[in-house]
């Protein structure tokens, strides 16, 4: 059990004497409740001895009504206690889950499903949760209130009918024995079923376009239902265990109530027992039928505990793949590639095969290429996204693994090719690097050299527009223009567009490229494109084929051999000609 909560044992020590309070005051609780049946034995005594008067009938009622308020105000305060630090677990745990997803490395990422995620988030955070305020509630009143309860039946009213009504004890620990594991597997299942149904809801809400530009709605749902079916079955499983075990734990009680009714019964008539011991042994009963009952809640809580704390390990013992560096100045800003090549993780495809290519500080480099040649994966390892082997990347003449993984980020713009907005205002989108909206005119200045001020301005609520999931109130080409401001917001020392003009019109991008032009000469400039309008004033254009730079040089030197960028570039001219002659 140690093991499987490892990782949230700083936070149990660090609140252990919140916890240890809570118990003692739980405890102290279970021990009020043992005073009542007391309470009624002698007061029935009482009405048996005649000794009960108006004089002291006061008595007892009122020392029922205080242990009542004792009981009620001690309940609040292990509420506050333990339910409260439960609730504090959660929180933690979510943070450190949160936290700790954000550090690993792309790879990551391309092997877990979305859904899994907030699964994992969600409802395993929550199980973990109930084991630690209900669960640790329910284990104290199995263990003490049963102990005290039978040890006061024992020595106080009667050991031979207390041993009587034990008897079908060992029957209940056997069947919680037996439920216990297979709870934890069902419910393992349950998780992961939920799982699977929290990726497909939020595969087909972000996909919804799609769906209804294909008219699928109806198979969509149809698909939706087997995921819907599936956690249905799952969870009937679980339910109908539980539902078969809780009754039965209930039946074995009342097995103990009927001995007690008849034995105790023939011991009251036989007078070896008073009426306020039998009344008292009933009250008694009754108490430790709750801890009986809640042995089997407790199995059921800490078991869907566990089970979730196990899938919660998963994710926490990933590890990333980034290897990361103490901080060192970048003092120039050189980029070399020695020999660089790499695969993606479970690949044995090289997708990069000895680049070796120089950028100089304030130099613009294009890179061009078919798809799948490897453009964009150049740019997932200068942005440290996957990991790279030692002595294949430069910057400032060291390797940049030498370099601190924020600090070779923060180095760069990049502008992607899947251009993503968050779902607040523009301005926040433009201004994410640092989070100050403050800065008007620099939002604006950015705005005006993506060439997206304009249409922004003529929004109802311009800048402070909000935008939908992913930007979804927004062309393709404005949500390109916002992405390229964002980057140009940052002041990078890198600028990378990553096929960024994609989506606009050539007008619009020679206008971008003009107004870039002063931007990109005070800062070095990586141009990913498919064209050679926006490459060809770039200071060196390298072409990649396969992995490989199978072309170098300007555009001058490029358009005189007889290769892949000169073929490229006749389509494109022969494609301009038909698009002026319609």
């Amino acid at each position: 059990m140690i093991h499987t909560y490892r990782h949230i044992l700083d936070f149990l020590k660090e609140k252990k004497y919140k916890y240890l309070l809570g118990i003692i005051v739980l405890i102290i609780v279970d021990a009020l409740q043992l005073i009542t049946p007391q309470i009624l034995k002698a007061f029935t005594n009482a009405i048996i001895g005649s000794t009960l008067n108006a004089e002291n009938l006061w008595i007892y009622p009122t020392m029922i009504l205080v242990v009542a308020i004792g009981i009620a105000s001690s309940r609040y305060l292990w509420r506050i206690l333990i339910i409260t630090s439960s609730r504090e677990l959660e929180f933690w745990l979510r943070n450190k889950l949160f936290k700790h997803i954000e550090s690993l490395d792309q790879s990551f990422f391309n092997k877990n499903k979305t859904g899994d995620l907030m699964a994992h988030a969600t409802n395993d955070l929550s199980a973990v949760k109930m084991a630690f305020g209900p669960g640790i509630v329910m284990v104290v009143d199995a263990i003490f209130l049963s102990i005290m309860t039978i040890i006061i039946m024992a020595t106080n009213l009667n050991l031979k009918l207390t041993l009587l009504a034990l008897l079908p004890m060992p029957i209940i620990a056997i069947t919680v024995g037996f439920f216990g594991k297979i709870i934890q597997q069902r419910f393992k299942s349950v998780q992961e079923s939920f799982s699977n149904l929290s990726e497909k809801v939020q595969e087909s809400f972000s996909g919804i376009r799609v769906i209804k530009s294909f008219s699928q709605e109806k198979y969509d749902l149809d698909d939706f239902n087997t995921y819907n079916m599936a956690n249905l079955k799952s969870n009937m499983k679980l339910v109908k265990l539980f539902g078969a075990m809780h009754p039965l734990i209930t039946l074995i009680s009342t097995i103990s109530l009927l001995i007690i009714l008849t034995y105790g019964s023939k011991l009251v008539i036989n007078q070896t027992m008073t009426l306020g011991d039998f009344v008292a042994f009933i009250s008694y009963i009754e108490i430790l039928t709750w801890p009986m009952m809640a042995i089997g809640f407790v199995v059921n809580v800490l078991q869907r505990g566990m089970a979730s704390m196990k899938r919660i390990n998963v994710l926490l013992d990933s590890k990333s793949n980034i290897e990361d560096y103490a901080d060192e100045n970048i003092e120039n800003f050189d980029i070399e590639f020695r020999n660089l090549t790499f695969k993606y993780p479970d690949t044995n495809i090289d997708v990069l095969n000895n680049i070796n290519l120089t950028i100089p500080t304030g130099s613009s480099l294009g890179i061009l290429g078919r798809t799948g040649s490897g453009k964009t994966t150049i740019i997932n390892l200068l942005t440290r996204l996957y990991q790279v082997e030692k002595n294949m990347i430069f910057i400032g003449n060291k390797d940049f693994l030498s370099y601190s993984t924020k600090d070779i980020r923060n180095l760069f713009g990049v502008v992607p090719q899947d251009n993503f907005l968050f779902s607040t205002s523009i301005e926040s989108n433009i201004a994410f690097s640092n989070n100050i909206i403050d800065d008007k005119e620099k939002i604006q200045y950015t705005a005006n050299i993506s060439q997206i001020d304009t249409e922004i301005q003529s929004f109802p609520d311009g800048f402070e527009t909000i935008l939908g999931e992913r930007g979804i109130n927004l062309s393709g080409g404005q949500k390109q223009r916002v992405s390229i401001a964002r980057a140009l917001y940052k002041q990078p020392k890198i600028l990378v567009l990553d096929d960024s003009l994609s989506a606009v019109d050539t007008d619009t991008e020679e206008r971008i490229l003009k107004h870039l032009k002063t931007e990109l000469s005070s800062r070095t400039a990586i141009v990913i494109s498919h064209r050679i309008s926006t490459l060809k004033n770039l200071d060196a254009i390298a072409v990649l084929d396969e992995g490989k730079i199978i072309e170098y040089g300007t555009h001058n030197e490029l358009i005189k051999t007889d290769g892949l960028y000169y073929d490229i570039y006749k389509k494109q001219l022969i494609e301009e000609a038909l698009q002026e002659e319609e």
